[in-house]
């Protein structure tokens, strides 16, 4: 049974839906196909027929923008998905703006103080009742440590782990039906997007583990004139709380600023494409939710990044794939490419190297057709997966996380500087790092790091070659007597077999012999009778023999 709560907000999700048009939608599933005929009786249809109708994805993007900031989240997401959706539907979901209002600032000081276990004024000087950012999860105020220092307090909205768990709930029970009554939809695995959404928000919801972020990428770039991150102060940080270092920068996005300041937006973008790669392949620990609106430069042309609750990392052997593919593409050995991706994993294992190959190269091709400073190797990658994805490539989260960052970075980048060319940028950075992982110099880094362990271990190397032998002579014992238990049962199984047979045949002979002694009833004749006798006691004979010679 649907409860009262869930069954209110359909009811206010369905309402939306009809404001914006999206009822078509709903009736074009089987499930309410043969009620489409009342759309024709509801005078709202008519209304909106004679306006000039937007486009379904636009009338999307409103609808969800109207049902709140978890369905706004969730859009964002959907839209990094650009393997599932059309071109059209990604872009206008992309769009979606993480904004809402405020709560009360008095709600943010009781929150605040209820996490610390003690009053603001006893650990702030200065704390602003208005807040520096607002958004669908958390909630910014600045303030002022007892130290001088300037610092940013993030927390949590009241209630959102309430919110997030109806509306998760919600979602899945729209992604089952989506998935049941829609040919379309199940393409789109509804499920599997919620369930990986679910994870998303979640993690979003502890800010100890978005500071514990923060504090690994801050450590990758101590020290760095390329990236800054702000330092978290985890005296005063809890699940519900995060206090962190307050920044002070230009937006990226405001070009004419950056340009005011004498900053190189050549070099901006290519310090851009720099960070990203550095991230990935050197740190395999990258920011991935690097939109413009959380990064910040000084006026050094220093990137500074803000909001870390979403990260990713790559294994090393996806981190080499990753790699090998990007050189490959750009080498147009498509063989190699598929190759790659049946050597990963990424694509089943029985998949035809030939056709995917050629599927490859039809994606592909194109692409060259431009200068290399147009090439977008983010929609290089969702095209590839949109292919692969033919082939049954399940696409991993963290594969869509580098997916969506690198379309971010990229996009920055080129709007920074439209000739920024990425693969001049790139190129030689993957090539190190492939020098870097195969060659002599990896294989001695590899025996180097691994010789520490080794050598704690090599005082023990006689005793556990002496319990290897050991354990190989009782193995063998234990083969010796497994083999002659089962030869005694097979030799038992022979003995029984031939006592079966042997009576048998006695039976047969002794049945006969009384068949001839009594002679024939009343309804079978004497010459039927004899040769029933005879063919019974051939067989008897014959089974006695068998079994005799069988024994001997």
């Amino acid at each position: 049974m649907v409860p009262i709560s869930q069954t209110l907000r359909l009811i206010h999700i369905n309402l939306v839906l009809l404001r914006h048009g999206l009822d078509e939608l709903i009736f074009a599933t089987p499930l309410f196909r043969p009620l489409r005929f009342l759309l024709w009786l509801s005078p709202l249809y008519w209304w909106r027929k004679r306006k000039t109708m937007t486009p379904y994805p636009a009338r999307v993007r409103e609808a969800l923008e109207d049902l709140g900031p978890i369905f706004i989240k969730f859009g964002q997401l959907l839209s990094t998905r650009r393997d599932l959706l059309p071109d059209d539907w990604a872009v206008e979901l992309a769009r979606l703006q993480d904004r809402v209002p405020p709560f009360p600032s008095e709600i943010a000081r009781e929150l605040i103080e209820k996490a610390w276990g003690q009053s603001i004024d006893s650990v702030l000087d200065d704390f602003s009742d208005i807040p520096l950012a607002s958004a669908s999860i958390a909630q910014v105020h600045t303030g002022r440590l007892k130290d001088g220092r300037s610092v940013i307090v993030k927390v949590l909205r009241p209630g959102i782990a309430r919110t997030i768990n109806r509306d998760i709930a919600l979602m899945y029970s729209i992604a089952r039906l989506a998935h049941r009554y829609s040919k379309e939809a199940r393409r789109l695995r509804p499920i599997e997007v919620v369930a990986e959404y679910e994870k998303t928000i979640y993690g979003e919801l502890d800010l100890q583990r978005e500071a514990a972020n923060a504090s690994q990428l801050r450590r990758n770039w101590l020290h760095s004139s390329a990236l800054y991150i702000p330092d978290v102060y985890w005296d005063w940080t809890r699940p519900t709380v995060m206090v962190m270092e307050r920044i002070f920068g230009t937006p990226v996005s405001d070009v004419g600023t950056l340009k005011q300041q004498g900053i190189s937006m050549q070099l901006l973008g290519e310090r851009g494409v720099e960070i990203f790669f550095t991230q990935v392949f050197r740190d395999n620990f990258f920011h991935a939710d690097m939109h413009p609106g959380n990064i910040f430069v000084e006026p050094s042309g220093r990137y500074i990044s803000v909001d870390f609750g979403i990260v990713g990392s790559l294994t090393e052997e996806d981190q080499r794939y990753l790699a090998e593919n990007l050189l490959a593409f750009f080498e147009r050995n498509y063989r190699r490419v598929a190759e790659l991706h049946v050597e990963s994993g990424w694509v089943p294992r029985g998949t035809r190297v030939d056709e995917f190959e050629a599927a490859i190269r039809t994606v592909s091709e194109p692409i060259f057709e431009k200068p290399l400073s147009e090439i977008s190797f983010g929609h290089f990658l969702v095209r590839l997966f949109q292919t692969a994805r033919r082939f049954n490539m399940e696409i991993q989260p963290q594969l869509v996380l580098l997916e969506k960052t690198l379309l971010n970075i990229e996009g920055l980048g080129r709007q920074l500087y439209p000739e920024l060319d990425l693969w001049t940028t790139a190129k030689p950075f993957m090539e190190r790092w492939m020098k870097e992982r195969i060659g002599p110099r990896a294989l001695l880094r590899r025996v180097r790091a691994n010789f520490g362990p080794f050598a704690e271990h090599l005082p023990d190397l006689p005793m556990l070659a002496y319990r290897v032998l050991e354990n190989m002579e009782s193995a063998q014992q234990q083969a010796h007597a497994m083999r002659e238990e089962q030869a005694r049962l097979q030799r038992e199984l022979r003995e029984r077999r031939t006592l079966v047979g042997a009576l048998s045949g006695a039976v047969l002979i002794v049945c006969a012999t009384l068949l001839l002694l009594l002679g024939p009833g009343s309804l079978v004749s004497p010459l039927v009778a004899q040769v029933v006798a005879g063919a019974v006691l051939v067989l008897g004979v014959w089974l006695l023999l068998y079994q005799w010679r069988a024994a001997s």
